[in-house]
């Protein structure tokens, strides 16, 4: 981790704010789900965001992670490196954050490497972390494990297929956007220049 000092002012408020984004049963929820998911001896971090931070930070962890939600020999991270040089882990994070992309995780949603390897926003670590695991329970390939309750299901598009005459037919009808003149008239109304009438 970078060797920084306490902050103050406003970049203290900022990086509060940050921290009070991570969940902490959120985070039970997602060890749970990825020592389930890799299938290996991976060991249980003790709880708290830093631990969390330290469990995940050399990439090996998350590069399981991302293989197991492939078909055996078509894993995108094909050597997972040991190492405990620190570009080494971080190359494996980057590794991560591009196959979890080519997998179907927005860009919106998926975290930067120096927020897990400074700790700088675990909350996005999280965010990244849960949309992957909706992903996988959407997709139902057979290489989710785990309880399925614990992601939400992403909206599945349902394309419509008009024929030619249908198209057609839609044409001519006047959609509610456009307006209604539907009891509309002039009836009662006074001509431009004539001085209204009070009583």
């Amino acid at each position: 981790m970078a060797n920084r000092g306490p902050s103050y002012g406003l970049s203290r408020e900022v990086q509060e704010k940050i921290e009070q984004k991570y969940d902490q049963e959120l985070e039970n929820r997602l060890v749970d789900w990825i020592i389930l998911q890799c299938g290996e001896d991976i060991e249980h971090p003790s709880p708290g965001r830093t631990n969390f931070q330290n469990w995940l930070m050399d990439g090996t962890v998350l590069c399981k992670l991302i293989n197991s939600l492939h078909p055996t020999g078509q894993e995108p991270i094909p050597k997972i490196s040991e190492s405990k040089m620190a570009f080494k882990q971080m190359e494996q994070i980057s590794q991560f954050l591009k196959a979890a992309e080519i997998y179907g995780v927005r860009t919106t949603d998926i975290f930067q490497t120096v927020d897990l390897w400074e700790g700088k926003d675990m909350a996005a670590v999280q965010r990244t972390l849960m949309a992957l695991g909706s992903l996988a329970v959407t997709k139902n390939d057979g290489c989710y494990r785990g309880d399925p309750s614990w992601f939400h299901r992403k909206a599945q598009q349902n394309r419509r297929g008009f024929s030619e005459e249908q198209l057609r037919q839609g044409q001519n009808v006047i959609g509610l956007q456009m307006g209604s003149n539907k009891g509309a008239s002039q009836s009662g109304m006074t001509g431009y220049g004539m001085p209204r009438q009070i009583m």
